[in-house]
């Protein structure tokens, strides 16, 4: 094979795999759209065949605990705005710049697509004045290509994604596909299985990753930076589909259940006046009455086979499922018991310790991540004339969202005053988020309370050049 012939083949493999299936429905998910919603009643038939009926109850109720889980750990390690640190100053400030509001709310969606997907994509270009920015690829999107076994380097990678045009007024949906390797973006239509070059541009679907002044420039690495959840790409919703499912089903059986009342459940007929049962059906439906007759001894009548609904049964199963659901997604119970009765710090991150091991691995597969990011930020800054700042340490602190009892961690940092820095105590404390920041301000303040207490001590009456007649006495 060549190499259009491998990647055709690969990517007909990849389409339909059961990894990236996987992937799609933990967007699906998180959105709302749950198996229960094309769920369908059915009895047992002919044969003992399961068939289809469509005049019985069938409520799809969704009780998305996913999308809670998932919202749960994407804001707790980045729903609060990260630090930058370097011992360069200058280097810092730009590394603020590029890594601004719209930076940070991007990487947090990316948090999110990487729970839902396992592995999320963040692409580097250039906007129209002339600034790095990067763009988000879902995990569904991108087919990646290796070079090791621990996922670290790409060889090249496909995007396969789906665009809107038109033929003449009439809207059409169009599979295109963009390989990623070293030369450079190489675009085609991926139709029947096949590659056909995009040639829109008279480039036979070819064209470099930057233009500037005319000119095109490529990276010296592949921009596709994987942002991970953990080492092995594992969707969340992988540990947690079954009880999710679990989940919505007993809330929609219990709502049937109760539904299924004398119009619609199971009569037994003693002495029906009548031979045809869908007639009988639409009179009692309509007229809420039903005529039998009596024939001698043979007393007419209708009862029904009726099974009791138990509301106390589905409330206990669907705790345990609820329960078993955080526990597998490692998330937490703000609803917990712990902090009803003492919650204290202890109590809270004991509550919090599942979400917080899960974050330490999320947190390593982020910090390698900004490795990448920085070789992109670096090589951008250098090009725009800012200076070559590779090498530079730079550390991102991740501020993670916990519940704290304030007044003990208060307590705890005016007890660390002497023992401790002023400024690892400023950085412990609950009401900072930027610790250089509030460092900077304490040291104002302090000189700020200097200069004034030397302007006061300047005007001492005690003082031989200030007396003016007064007594020391």
């Amino acid at each position: 094979m060549n190499d259009k012939e491998f990647l055709e083949r690969e990517i007909r493999t990849w389409k339909y795999s059961p990894e990236r299936l996987l992937q799609i429905k933990g967007f699906r998910y998180f959105e709302g759209g749950h198996d229960i919603l094309y769920r369908k009643r059915t009895v047992i038939g002919e044969g003992g065949e399961l068939a289809e009926v469509e005049n019985l109850p069938n409520n799809r109720i969704v009780d998305n605990q996913y999308g809670k889980l998932v919202l749960q750990k994407a804001n707790y390690i980045l729903g609060q705005p990260f630090i930058i640190e370097s011992d360069n100053e200058r280097y810092t400030e730009l590394l603020k710049q590029i890594f601004d509001k719209r930076f940070m709310r991007l990487l947090k969606n990316a948090g999110k697509a990487a729970l839902n997907g396992g592995i999320t994509w963040l692409y580097p270009y250039f906007d129209g004045e002339g600034k790095l920015r990067f763009r988000l690829f879902p995990a569904y999107e991108v087919l990646p290509f290796w070079r090791d076994s621990e996922h670290t380097e790409l060889d090249c990678a496909v995007r396969l994604y789906i665009v809107q045009e038109y033929e003449g007024d009439t809207p059409v949906l169009i599979e295109k596909a963009e390989v990623y390797d070293l030369d450079g973006v190489h675009r085609y239509i991926f139709k029947n299985g096949s590659l056909i070059p995009d040639d829109d541009n008279g480039d036979y679907g070819y064209s470099p990753y930057v233009l500037a002044d005319g000119k095109g420039f490529n990276w010296e690495k592949i921009p596709l930076i994987a942002v991970k959840y953990n080492e092995n790409e594992t969707p969340l919703l992988k540990r947690v589909k079954s009880l999710q499912d679990g989940i919505n089903v007993m809330l929609s059986d219990f709502e049937n259940n109760l539904q299924e009342d004398a119009r619609n459940t199971i009569l037994v007929l003693k002495n029906y006046d009548g031979t045809n049962l869908g007639e009988f059906r639409k009179n009692l439906a309509v007229y809420g009455a039903v005529k039998v007759r009596c024939d001698g001894d043979a007393n007419g009548g209708v009862e029904t086979l009726e099974i009791k609904v138990n509301a106390e049964n589905y409330k206990a199963i669907l705790e345990l499922l609820k329960k078993a659901l955080i526990e597998n997604g490692m998330g937490f119970d703000a609803k917990d018991d712990r902090l009803s009765g003492n919650p204290n710090q202890m109590n809270i991150q004991s509550m919090y310790s599942d979400i917080d091991l899960d974050a330490n691995d999320m947190e390593t597969e982020l910090q390698a991540a900004f490795e990448d990011i920085l070789w992109f930020v670096n090589v951008y800054l250098e090009n725009i004339g800012e200076g070559n700042f590779e090498g530079e340490q730079v550390n991102v602190i991740f501020n993670r969202d916990m519940l704290m009892n304030e007044t003990e961690a208060i307590a705890n940092c005016q007890a660390s005053v002497g023992i401790l820095s002023d400024e690892t105590i400023v950085g412990q404390h609950p009401w900072v988020d930027d610790p250089q920041r509030e460092t900077e301000r304490l040291k104002k303040q302090k000189e700020e309370q200097q200069a004034e207490f030397e302007t006061q001590q300047g005007y001492n009456p005690f003082k031989p050049e200030n007396k003016g007649g007064v007594n020391e006495e």
